[in-house]
């Protein structure tokens, strides 16, 4: 009896330490991003990885590839459902149609902020947990400062924008269309040569592009406008996700929102950062529209919300609530001095 007691014990033993091995065992992950290494999307991505080695101490490793190396935008979200990437960072305004809740917070909405937006857009996320993202588990979310314009020539009012060819993605486009520019749709990396060559002669997006692609060299001029600004999510292949250990996906769950917020203070922080490199070395100039043509604006743009809420209510959801939701979530954020 006492034999089969220590047998009893000694292979209890060796099945414990077995499960303690394999719950120890090193996880590689993959991380894949679209833009360049050194822009606001991958400086969060190396955070991120920065974090989750520390918290996981050392078990998880994760391999970033930044630049489109292993995915790029368009093809971000169907290649980590697919599983070429375990991790993936998006945009959802590149994909049209895919993404009908979170894209609410790419709307002309006054955002001054990454922190204020990125917050809304998480405190939104956490609401609803939309449908769109099903297929994959979202890791965090988090948006790009404010769009503004840059330009070879001053631009100080709607008067000086209109027939004027500016380089615009997405909302930003039909923004530029609707205020009487001419909106052109170029990926980043042909811009500069459009702007060189006359072709485009400004650009629609946040401020940080100034000093991370060095656009201050070809555009002299700024206009604070605020339109708009791009949502962004980082999601992981489902079945990866189920696979992990609880304490590893405890991590993940617990950096979320930190990640979140972290951006927003990162990017903020970025655009005055290339602000201030812009007017230092190439003499930027900065304005910004007269309250009455922000007006305007805005009032003008009205029809991309409307046409958001029509788009949102066709595909079943609760349009006017979400956004009432997200004008709140913006509103407490504001007043908490985000």
């Amino acid at each position: 009896m006492v034999k089969r007691t220590l047998v009893l014990g000694l292979v209890m033993f060796f099945l414990c330490s077995l499960c303690l091995r394999a719950e120890a065992k090193v996880i590689k992950l993959s991380y894949a991003n679209f833009p360049p290494a050194s822009t606001f999307p991958c400086v969060q991505m190396e955070r991120f990885k920065q974090e989750v080695e520390k918290r996981t101490n050392g078990q998880v490793i994760i391999q970033t590839y930044p630049g489109g190396t292993l995915l790029g935008a368009k093809n971000m979200f169907r290649g980590v459902i697919a599983g070429q990437a375990d991790i993936g960072c998006l945009v959802m305004s590149y994909q049209p149609g895919v993404f009908p809740l979170t894209t609410v917070c790419e709307l002309p909405l006054g955002f001054k902020s990454a922190k204020v937006a990125s917050m809304v857009l998480w405190e939104t996320f956490q609401k609803y947990n939309p449908k769109e993202f099903a297929r994959v588990k979202v890791l965090t979310v988090f948006t790009s400062a404010p769009s503004n314009l840059m330009s070879k020539k001053p631009i100080k009012s709607l008067k000086d924008l209109k027939g004027v060819p500016i380089r615009a993605a997405g909302a930003a486009g039909k923004i530029v269309e609707i205020l009487g520019g001419a909106p052109i749709a170029l990926p980043m990396s042909e811009t500069p040569e459009a702007i060189q060559k006359g072709v485009a002669k400004g650009l629609l997006t946040s401020f940080e592009v100034l000093k991370d692609l060095n656009f201050a060299a070809y555009l002299p001029y700024g206009t604070i406008t605020n339109f708009q600004v791009y949502p962004f999510a980082v999601v992981m292949n489902k079945d990866k996700w189920n696979s992990l250990p609880e304490r590893i996906k405890k991590v993940f769950n617990e950096l979320g929102k930190e990640q979140a917020l972290w951006t927003g203070r990162y990017m903020d922080n970025h655009i005055q950062e290339a602000l201030g490199y812009a007017k230092k070395k190439y003499g930027f100039k900065l304005f910004t529209l007269p309250q009455q043509d922000m007006d305007v604006a805005q009032e003008k743009l009205k029809i991309l919300i409307d046409n958001w809420k029509k788009r949102a209510k066709a595909k079943g959801l609760p349009a006017e609530k979400i956004l009432q939701d997200v004008y709140k979530f913006k509103a407490k954020y504001e007043q908490m001095g985000y």
